[in-house]
């Protein structure tokens, strides 16, 4: 077994057992190697997040939401980082909610990018899945204009002059 086998392995195991039992995250792997690792992952997120702003600005709510997770060929080294995306289409192209937070870019070229920043970026797995959970709750969020930078600078500015002021990241 290589070197990359067994961070895979250690991976899967770590993650799926992570979530075994829960109803509010359910992950599975997607695409795998020629051994039959997973090299990819879905992972369905069934809680409460914003997912945009309404013509008054207030949030508008989702209760499902999708992110893929990919290992790249050279994962673990660390020039080959997993990417973790919301996917903003299913499989037809129908469009899906995804969150509005300052960590996840919300539209253009790279919408749906998930920032968790270094050092996080080559932790397990099953810590970064944790952490993009605590974005989904707003429990954890970076929205100013300052190093680690926001992945969506109007996302942060919303939260900074409207959300925050208005409670509206408290649910």
């Amino acid at each position: 077994m290589t070197g990359r086998d067994r961070r895979l392995l250690f991976e899967r195991d770590a993650l799926l057992g992570s979530l075994a039992g829960r109803e509010d995250i359910v992950c599975r792997p997607l695409e795998f190697n020629g051994s039959g690792l997973p090299t990819a992952y879905l992972v369905e997120y069934r809680i409460k997040s914003i997912c945009g702003i309404r013509e008054d600005r207030s949030p508008a709510f989702a209760d499902r939401f999708l992110l893929r997770i990919d290992l790249p060929e050279g994962y673990p080294d660390i020039d080959s980082p997993p990417v973790f995306r919301f996917l903003t289409r299913d499989e037809n192209g129908v469009p899906l909610p995804h969150p509005w937070h300052p960590n996840i870019r919300y539209s253009g070229d790279f919408a749906g990018r998930v920032c968790l920043n270094a050092p996080d970026t080559h932790g397990s797995l099953a810590a970064a899945v944790g952490k993009i959970e605590s974005y989904l709750r707003y429990e954890r969020y970076h929205a100013l204009n300052q190093a680690p930078y926001p992945e969506d600078q109007t996302v942060a500015a919303w939260v900074i002059r409207e959300a925050e002021p208005n409670d509206w990241i408290v649910f």
